[in-house]
């Protein structure tokens, strides 16, 4: 079948969905590719949403594991290049009473600017984003087929999506407790 592509919005019969095995012909047809793909489009935000959950607990295990980590006193000895690595500040606490004997070094670490590779975190958020980037790139395609009866339903179900997954792992104060 020698078929052209209609290069503006339309509703119709015939049209290719991601595959040419999967032509919808027929008002039924339509209507199932039509539920199908704006399952997939709420699909898509509960990925997401999953995604920001999992960030939200992967930084919380890094902070505990972090936190666990003995820290390094950095003295007059260690060179300027490696204090500003990151390793730490030494931090001379002086009392109100300014008694020499009374003075104190106190190490306080430095955060880190990227935190360090975890590969029980790093593997799985690789995963799901080349898996979010695959529904990306499939609602991209839904919609270059510029048949309204598919772009709806994308539409609407990244939206709906959206609305039951949105709030999910926005962070601490995202919403204001009742």
């Amino acid at each position: 079948m020698d078929r052209t592509m209609d290069s503006w919005l339309h509703f119709g019969k015939g049209d290719y969905l991601l595959f040419e095995t999967w032509t919808p012909s027929s008002n039924g047809a339509i209507a199932g590719a039509s539920i199908a793909i704006f399952a997939f489009g709420i699909l898509d935000r509960s990925l997401a949403a999953l995604r920001r959950s999992r960030e939200d607990h992967w930084r919380t295990r890094t902070l505990a594991l972090l936190s666990k980590l003995p820290t390094r006193t950095l003295s007059s000895s260690t060179p300027d290049h490696a204090k500003s690595e990151g390793a730490g500040e030494s931090v001379e606490e002086v009392p109100a009473s300014d008694s020499s004997h009374d003075v104190k070094t106190v190490s306080r670490p430095t955060l880190r600017s990227i935190p360090p590779f975890i590969p029980s975190h790093d593997i799985p958020r690789g995963i799901i984003h080349a898996i979010q980037t695959a529904f990306s790139y499939i609602l991209m395609l839904i919609v270059m087929t510029f048949n309204a009866a598919y772009i709806i339903p994308v539409i609407l179900g990244l939206g709906v999506g959206e609305v039951l997954f949105g709030r999910i792992a926005r962070g601490a104060n995202t919403h204001m407790m009742h």
